[in-house]
């Protein structure tokens, strides 16, 4: 049993379960995957192990330094790379193992790691769910932030105060996805519901922890 996988998003769907369900589903695809590094406690302190995507990359988006860590593993055409702790009774995994999507099984819980979609600059109403000022009455005051600090004291803004600006590509985590089904011919993993990112964003799945 391995502690995760990687992949991409390929887009929501729905499938009928036999009692005639509709499930709306995500389909991801996950892997083929290789193991690019094995992290042990008595050379690095704890125990983990370092996954890259298998997938077509121009040798000009990868580094140099990068190049010389993949070929260790014999990892050519891998961009994308995470780190997975260890837990008991997770595989011994070697640095050039390669994990694939047909170690998940139907009914199995994962986590699903992402990256949200990009918003772009964005109001406090609209990024925070403000609810502005009247709409009508010579109000003049309709999307405006209203009063961020008091003049006399602190005399400053507080960190953290909720205002206009960049909205999204955050990480965001959905915790306990159901799998629904696995394609291991096309290394396509079914899972119900929701999965943060665009359409061809990459995630990380993860064997739930709840």
């Amino acid at each position: 049993m391995t502690p995760g996988i990687l992949g991409k998003k390929i887009g929501m769907s729905q499938m009928f379960r036999p009692d005639g369900q509709v499930v709306p589903v995500t389909l991801l695809k996950a892997g083929p995957c290789v193991v690019v590094q094995r992290k042990t406690p008595t050379t690095d302190g704890y125990d983990a192990v370092q996954l890259g995507l298998v997938e077509f990359a121009k040798a000009s988006r990868v580094t140099k330094p990068m190049n010389g860590h993949l070929k260790k593993a014999n990892a050519d055409g891998v961009k994308f790379l995470r780190e997975l702790r260890m837990r008991p009774g997770d595989d011994d995994l070697k640095q050039g193992d390669r994990v694939l999507v047909d170690q998940f099984k139907p009914k199995d819980k994962v986590d699903v790691i992402g990256e949200s979609k990009g918003r772009g600059f964005a109001s406090m109403i609209k990024r925070h769910h403000f609810r502005g000022g009247p709409g009508s009455h010579g109000s003049m005051f309709h999307r405006a932030p209203g009063s961020i600090g008091a003049s006399s004291f602190p005399s400053r803004v507080f960190p953290g105060m909720r205002m206009a600006g960049h909205m999204g590509t955050q990480q965001v985590t959905v915790r306990n996805l159901e799998v629904i089904d696995v394609v291991a011919e096309d290394n396509v993993l079914v899972v119900k519901g929701a999965v943060p990112g665009p359409n061809g964003g990459y995630v990380l799945v993860k064997r739930a922890k709840r």
